[in-house]
């Protein structure tokens, strides 16, 4: 094992693993760093975390020291011996992020019902039992961003249908003379269509976005970047926003937030992607908010941070710790999941002061652990802080 694969897996606890292979001047190299950087981030939308062990095994791949069947191999074999049931979700992270990397980097793609339900299959064989499966059954979720409510997912009786449909409408789509906007918002609309479908009972987020990877690549976009990496959670809460109305609260689909992500994914552009501005509460707040309110809404804000503060540093928590619980107050809300991977990102500290950060929420009552997300998700407690 070379130096720099030590250095970097004695770093996995500390900082982003993959962030320095961005800037690798080797183009296989930051090829292999993108795949699996794409395909551990997709995880998020699950609420799932892969092991220290996937991301060495991934640096090994990266710097050419095993191939990528072999560190499939590897990951497929860590888990052949009876696991707890906590570690099962583990267990699939690891098992479906090595096996996106695997679809990520083959040059092999046909745009097809086949194809996309193939990716299903590949992704959770073994996992699923209803694996490249359509659905013969009706779902709902609720979606923390519609405040509980649930998007209209297709129908179980007509979903190869409306599949076949959709998948035909795009393969007939012209795209010559449109300008650069038109291919976005054209795009946007495509692949929020396609995850309306919803045909899987499990895995459909992840199953669309590799999907939906492989059809950019092959269109002509170089999508190596690591927005999908960085922002997945975002792209399935602007699809879920892309779905809903409910004429009756003012509320309209809208693929807004979807082309910010694609923006930034194709054009390169820094726009920024925050979870919390695609609430249904954004939408419902712009029914009677004017200019003339802001000057306003801004004393409210500075009066709110001031009272979250005052109701921190009753406790006996530090200024300076106090801030950084601000910082995950504005970043996150009352009604974001977090958990300490989201801490550590936010504030830019290890893991280890995280969980502190975590723990020192619970003791005070700050926080409430919610179910839905994943293992170890959190929101805060509105009524600790407004209530005090």
């Amino acid at each position: 094992m070379n130096k720099r694969t030590n250095d970097s897996i004695e770093n996995i606890h500390n900082s982003d693993p993959f962030e320095e292979y961005q800037r690798e001047s080797d183009p296989s190299k930051r090829e292999r760093s993108y795949a699996w950087h794409t395909a551990i981030g997709l995880q998020e939308v699950d609420g799932l975390e892969t092991s220290d062990y996937l991301k060495e095994t991934a640096l090994k791949n990266i710097e050419g020291e095993i191939s990528l069947d072999e560190a499939q191999a590897l990951i497929e074999s860590y888990y052949k011996s009876d696991r707890k049931n906590e570690e099962l979700r583990t267990e699939e992270a690891d098992k479906v992020s090595s096996r996106i990397t695997k679809i990520i980097s083959e040059k092999g793609f046909t745009f097809s019902v086949t194809q996309y339900l193939s990716i299903h299959r590949r992704l959770f064989e073994g996992i699923y039992k209803h694996a490249g499966e359509i659905r013969d059954y009706n779902i709902t979720k609720k979606e923390w961003v519609l405040n509980g409510d649930t998007v209209m997912y297709g129908g179980a009786t007509e979903l190869r249908a409306t599949l076949e449909y959709d998948i035909s409408q795009e393969k007939a789509f012209d795209y010559s003379g449109l300008s650069m906007d038109e291919v976005i918002r054209h795009l946007a609309l495509f692949i929020s269509r396609l995850w309306q479908i919803h045909v899987f009972g499990e895995g459909n987020t992840r199953t669309t976005a590799v999907f939906f990877i492989k059809y950019l690549q092959s269109l002509g976009f170089n999508v190596t970047n690591d927005i999908f990496a960085k922002n997945a959670w975002y792209f399935r809460n602007a699809m879920v926003r892309a779905n809903y109305n409910n004429l009756q609260k003012g509320v309209h689909e809208t693929t807004e937030y979807l082309e910010l992500f694609l923006r930034n994914l194709l054009l390169g552009e820094k726009r920024p992607l925050q979870n919390r501005t695609i609430h249904i509460s954004g939408a419902l707040k712009q029914n009677f908010e004017t200019p003339k309110q802001d000057f306003e809404l801004a004393k409210q804000d500075s009066a709110d941070v001031k009272q979250d503060f005052d109701a921190l540093t009753k406790t006996g928590i530090s200024v300076r710790s106090a801030n950084n619980i601000i910082r995950l107050i504005q970043k996150f809300g009352y009604d974001i999941p977090f958990g300490r991977t989201d801490i550590a990102r936010e504030l830019e500290i290890t893991k280890s002061p995280a969980s502190e950060i975590l723990n020192k929420l619970l003791s005070i009552g700050a926080i409430s652990p919610i179910s839905g997300f994943g293992k170890g998700k959190y929101i805060f407690n509105q009524h600790f802080f407004k209530g005090n």
